[in-house]
């Protein structure tokens, strides 16, 4: 009898040995399955493949707050596309009303359009052709971040600086188109010569950086565009001067006899004064005499002989703050 008794003990303590020793081990299973979740031999964050199920499991039924963030987050979406519109609605009419009746535009108008700027500044759309020769860029469409044309070229052409800076390049037919107007202006007696044609992101972020530290963010974007806003970037833009570079870039250059000429004759090359007077509310652009941007000889003769701009041409007459 004892004998037995023994023998059953016997069996429970090996009973109990056995299911120690297997908790142990499920044990150091664990840590060491959260030892691979945090790192693997290379120190780099990991998950086993082990714990693929459950992460699986985590992406498909978020909890409750995520959800609730997500709701959020497309309910925003939705009032944000929702104020657009009606933005875009508002803008268009003002602007339509200042087209019928240009003696009442005045100051309290472009107030009324300063407060749908922030939104407009919002709808930002990048320009999916930026090598059409008549691409719209202003400060509602930017070109591809660090876009760069790849027919750049030097026109042969006088400029107001020497050597051979990047800003004397223009895309190879805006440059042609400019060695034209040059000399059909040298014709009639007018000296033209560049100021300023092509410019990288990067140097206008610096420009544009540098106005804004002087003159405050408001006016700077009167006259200076943002980093891929630049019709500069594009390669089809030049700033034209009087070969002595007086008034260079400068409001006094307006009323002289090579803006007047300009004025009246760049379509005949292609050109167009982009920033014309009294456009501002729809350019976004104070009046640049100087800035000839290139677009072709069809499309710059629709726009010189209705007295557009190119916003207009398109249709896109959608008053803008911050070339």
């Amino acid at each position: 009898m004892k004998s037995n008794h023994l023998r059953i003990l016997s069996i429970i303590l090996l009973s109990l040995l056995i299911s120690l020793q297997g908790g142990c081990s499920l044990i150091s299973r664990g840590n060491q399955d959260r030892s691979n979740l945090a790192t693997n031999d290379g120190g780099i964050h990991n998950p086993p493949e082990t714990l693929h199920d459950q992460e699986k499991s985590i992406m498909e039924y978020p909890n409750q707050e995520e959800k609730q963030e997500e709701k959020a987050k497309d309910s925003k979406s939705v009032k944000q596309i929702e104020q657009d519109r009606e933005n875009e609605k508002q803008t268009k009419k003002i602007v339509a009303e200042s087209k019928n009746n240009p003696e009442d535009f005045n100051e309290s108008t472009t107030e009324k359009l300063k407060g749908f700027n922030k939104t407009n500044e919002d709808a930002v759309q990048v320009v999916s052709q930026p090598e059409v020769i008549s691409v719209l860029v202003n400060k509602q469409n930017k070109l591809p971040d660090h876009y760069s044309p790849k027919d750049l070229v030097y026109p042969n052409v006088r400029f107001i600086f020497s050597g051979n800076p990047e800003k004397k390049k223009m895309r190879k037919e805006a440059a042609m188109a400019l060695e034209k107007m040059f000399a059909g202006a040298e014709k009639h007696g007018i000296l033209l010569a560049g100021a300023s044609g092509y410019r990288s992101q990067a140097t206008q972020e610096i420009l544009y950086g540098s106005y804004v530290r002087r003159d405050g963010k408001t006016a700077a974007d009167r006259y200076s565009a943002r980093p891929s806003h630049s019709e500069h970037q594009t390669g089809l833009a030049m700033d034209v001067s009087g070969i002595t570079g007086k008034c260079a870039a400068m409001d006094c250059f307006g009323g002289s006899p090579e803006a007047d000429w300009l004025a009246e004759h760049a379509y005949e090359y292609g050109f167009i004064v982009r920033y014309p007077k009294g456009k501002e509310h729809i350019t976004g652009y104070q009046y640049e005499p100087w800035h000839m941007r290139y677009v072709g000889i069809e499309i710059a003769t629709e726009i010189y002989e209705k007295d557009i701009t190119l916003e207009e041409y398109y249709d896109k007459s959608i008053p803008v703050s911050g070339k």
